[in-house]
């Protein structure tokens, strides 16, 4: 497993109605969130990871979420296999994939 951050960014405990789960990022979104593949964070729903994730990374800002807080149309995600949206709940444990779409001519 390739964390970034510091452990005790790693380790926290959750704050009561979140949860901690797995981001794991794909593809370019790797090298503008420190090189790292999979990182820990709080929240509750897609939307609260994500916002934490650009908070950690602020090269991250503006690739996965939009203006808006929205999931960015050429971006994928994934919650324990399933695809998921901005108010999709997440739980402890969860793994949440965010994949950038695949393009070519």
């Amino acid at each position: 497993m390739n964390e970034t951050g510091s452990e005790s960014e790693r380790m926290a405990v959750a704050a009561p109605g979140t949860s901690t789960a797995l981001i794991c990022l794909h593809g370019p979104l790797r090298k503008l969130a420190g090189g790292g593949a999979e990182h820990r964070m709080e929240g509750s729903t897609v939307v609260e990871l994500l916002r934490g994730l650009e908070e950690r990374y602020p090269e991250l800002r503006g690739w996965i979420l939009d203006e808006r807080g929205r999931i960015r149309r050429h971006i994928n995600v994934f919650v324990g296999g399933e695809q998921g949206e901005e108010r999709t709940a997440v739980r402890s444990g969860d793994r949440v994939e965010v994949l950038p779409a695949i393009t070519g001519g």
